[in-house]
């Protein structure tokens, strides 16, 4: 298992209700929840600001020379 963060109590609680709606455990929404985010976070701007470049397991990693169209942008 990779690190991971501990979340504050009010995002757990988030969390927990998200999971609560969708009638999934919080470990598979968290996993869901950061699927959707490489759909509409600005992979240039993702990639721009990387410390990682571990490009070939990245979701953000465009393979294609379209232009990004995501729907938010880092600030």
């Amino acid at each position: 298992m990779a690190y991971t963060p501990e979340l504050t109590l009010k995002s757990s609680a988030v969390l927990r209700r998200i999971a609560w709606a969708l009638g999934k455990p919080m470990t598979r929404t968290m996993e869901e929840i950061m699927d959707f985010m490489t759909r509409v976070l600005c992979s240039e701007k993702v990639c721009e600001n990387c410390r990682d470049k571990r490009c070939e397991i990245c979701p953000f990693n465009k393979k294609d020379s379209r232009k990004d169209k995501r729907l938010i942008g880092l600030y």
